[in-house]
């Protein structure tokens, strides 16, 4: 352990927490959205759906993705992670899932302005993107299949 000596159990376990919390919150924004996206627009239902995701956003999202790469990079940099093929895997799926995020913030701005641009199944189908990427995260973290 060079940098973080003690501290690398403590940061890799709360980086495994904000993983844990960013993953709840890019699973849950699609669903918002469906539920948005049958309320009538300017309409109260419509207001309360645009709060709780700016909340989500603001509170677990937001906050989540910055730690999980802040606490990410301190651990790629305590075990030399750059060094392994696995890893610059990774660091594409997990860009990609910063990217799906980047969307998600983007799309719930549209729904708050009143543009409803995608279907319900199109919002089911892009739920399911994070699960199939922290799957295969995992997998190269833990397996290091190369």
């Amino acid at each position: 352990m060079a940098y973080l000596g003690a501290a690398y159990l403590w940061v890799k376990a709360a980086h495994l927490i904000f993983v844990i919390f960013l993953m709840a919150g890019l699973f849950m924004m699609p669903r918002f959205f469906v539920y948005h996206q049958e309320s009538p627009v300017g309409s109260d239902e419509d207001r309360k759906w645009i709060d709780r995701e700016a909340k989500l956003l603001k509170i677990i999202l937001n906050p989540s993705l910055i730690l999980v790469w802040v606490l990410g990079l301190m651990l790629m940099v305590e075990i030399g992670a750059w060094a392994y093929s696995w890893f610059h895997l990774k660091l594409f799926f997990v860009l990609g899932l910063s990217a799906y995020h980047g969307w998600i913030a983007s799309y719930a701005k549209k729904l708050a302005r009143g543009e409803r641009a995608l279907r319900d199944k199109q919002l089911r189908l892009l739920n399911e993107v994070p699960g199939i990427v922290v799957a295969v995260v995992v997998i190269l973290v833990i397996v290091k299949p190369f």
